[in-house]
C-alpha cells in the first residue's frame, strides 16, 4: 500500500500517533501534514517545526516547545504510565507514524524512541487503522521492545535524516553543587533514574567512582555513557529505558549494543516495576516548590508547560524500593523570571508531593518522615535562598507551620 492511498482510508479528522521527542520522522510527517486537511496530531514532546495551522489538533499528554502557547493545543493530562490505556480506550489512534531502521530478518527497530509507541501500534492494529515507517539509515539499530516486526507496517516511506543531537553542556557552579549533594547520598549497587540536564549530567557524572550501579529510567543521555566507560555499572544488569537522547558517540554507542534495552514506557514508569529495583533513586526537576514539600513541574501561571511525564510514577517507585529515595532537585532561584523557586505554598496545580528530599544549591532539605514543622523548616534553612528565608518564615507562621 502506498502512502496516499492509506491516508485516503482514513476516517474524517483522524487520531495520528507520531514518534516524538527527539526521533520525529520530519520527511513523512510533511507528507501527511500535506496530504491531510484536517486530523490530529498526538506527539510526546512536539519540537518546534511540527505542523501548526488550522485543521491540526496538537494533542499530547507531554506539551513540548512546539506545541507550548498553541491556540490549537489539546493537552490530555495524565501520568506518562497511564498514556498507553489512553490509546486502548477513549484515544483510539487511527494511523501511526514511526521513525525505524531499515528492516532487518523481518524486523525493524525504533531506535532512540520506543516510549509509548508499542501501545500505539497495538491499538492501531486492533482498530483496524495503519502503521506507516519512515526508514532511516541513521536511526541505531537497538533491542527489547524497539523491535517490531514488519508484517505490522502498512506502508514504508524511505527518507534519510540525520538525527537531533544533545551536545554535552558544561555544568554550572549550581547544578555542579546540586549534583554532588544527591551523589552523595548514593551507594554501590543503587539503581539510578535521571533525565538530561545540567543537575541530572552533574548527579550521574559525582557517581563515577561507584561500583555496581543498575540503571532504570524513562529516558538518558551521554551521562550513563561516562557511568558505563568508568566501569561504574554493573555489567550483569541491562541498561532499561523508553528512549534517549544524546551526542553521536551516544547513538554509535547503543547501535547494536545488546547492553542497551528499550523497553515500553507502561513498564518503565509502572511504580511497581520501579519499586523492584534495589535501592531505586529518582532524580526529577520542579518549577516550584513549597513548604509542604509539593512541586509544580509543569505549569507556569496556569498555562501548561510540559506534563505529569514521569515524575509521579519514579517518586512513588523509588518510596516503595528497598532503600529508595526520591529527588526534587532545583536551583533556589529562578535565573529567567528572577524570583525563588521556593514558596510558602504553590499556586499552581500540583505534580508531585512527598519526596524524599528537596535539594538546591543551598542545601538537602529532608522532606520525607518528618512532621509538617520540621519539612517547612527544613525547606527555608536548607533549600530556600537566604534573601527570601525571613519572608518564608513569615509566611509559614501564618500557615501554621512555625
Amino acid at each position: 500500500m502506498d502512502l496516499d492511498r492509506a491516508l485516503a482510508a482514513l476516517p474524517a479528522n483522524p487520531r495520528i500517533v507520531v514518534t516524538g521527542n527527539h526521533a520525529t520522522p520530519w520527511h513523512t510527517l510533511r507528507l501527511v501534514d500535506e496530504r491531510l486537511a484536517e486530523y490530529r496530531l498526538w506527539m510526546l514532546n512536539g519540537q518546534h517545526g511540527i505542523p501548526d495551522r488550522a485543521g491540526v489538533t496538537l494533542e499530547t499528554s507531554f506539551v513540548g516547545p512546539g506545541q507550548r502557547r498553541s491556540p490549537r493545543l489539546s493537552y490530555v493530562p495524565s501520568r506518562l504510565s497511564l498514556v498507553p490505556t489512553l490509546f486502548a480506550g477513549s484515544l483510539s489512534p487511527d494511523a501511526v507514524v514511526l521513525h525505524t531502521t531499515r528492516p532487518r530478518d523481518g524486523k525493524v527497530s525504533l531506535g532512540v524512541e520506543v516510549n509509548v509507541l508499542p501501545a500505539a501500534i497495538e491499538a492501531v492494529r486492533r482498530g483496524g487503522g495503519i502503521v506507516v515507517a519512515q526508514v532511516n539509515d541513521h536511526l541505531p539499530w537497538t533491542y527489547g521492545d524497539a523491535l517490531v516486526d514488519v508484517e505490522h507496517l502498512d506502508v514504508l516511506v524511505e527518507a534519510d535524516e540525520p538525527l537531533a543531537h544533545a551536545a554535552v553542556a558544561p555544568i554550572d557552579d549550581a547544578s555542579a553543587r546540586i549534583g554532588e549533594l544527591v551523589a552523595a547520598r548514593v551507594g554501590d549497587g543503587a539503581t539510578l533514574q535521571a533525565g538530561i540536564g545540567a543537575v541530572p549530567d552533574a548527579t550521574m557524572r559525582g557517581l563515577i567512582g561507584r561500583r555496581g550501579l543498575r540503571i532504570w529510567t524513562e529516558m538518558f543521555s551521554d551521562s550513563v555513557l561516562a557511568l558505563e566507560l568508568a566501569g561504574a555499572l554493573d555489567t550483569d544488569v541491562p541498561i532499561s529505558a523508553s528512549f534517549l537522547f544524546g551526542s553521536p558517540e551516544l547513538l554509535e554507542w547503543v547501535d547494536g549494543n545488546e547492553r542497551v534495552e528499550m523497553v515500553r514506557t507502561e513498564v518503565t514508569n509502572d511504580p511497581a516495576r520501579i519499586a523492584g529495583n534495589p535501592a531505586m533513586v529518582s532524580v526529577n526537576t520542579a518549577l516550584q516548590v513549597d513548604l509542604f514539600g509539593q512541586a509544580n513541574a509543569s505549569r507556569i501561571n496556569a498555562r501548561i508547560h510540559s506534563g505529569t511525564g514521569g515524575q509521579t510514577d519514579f517518586i512513588v517507585g523509588a518510596l516503595h524500593s528497598p532503600g529508595g529515595q526520591a529527588f526534587i532537585a532545583l536551583r533556589s532561584w529562578h535565573p529567567k523570571a528572577d524570583v525563588s523557586t521556593v514558596v510558602a505554598l504553590v499556586d499552581e496545580p500540583v505534580t508531585s508531593f512527598q519526596m524524599s528530599a528537596i535539594v538546591t544549591e543551598q542545601g538537602l532539605a529532608e522532606v520525607f518522615g518528618q512532621d509538617q514543622r520540621e519539612q517547612a523548616r527544613q525547606i527555608i534553612d536548607h533549600a530556600a535562598h537566604p534573601s527570601v528565608r525571613d519572608d518564608l518564615w513569615e509566611e509559614a507562621a501564618a500557615l501554621g507551620l512555625a
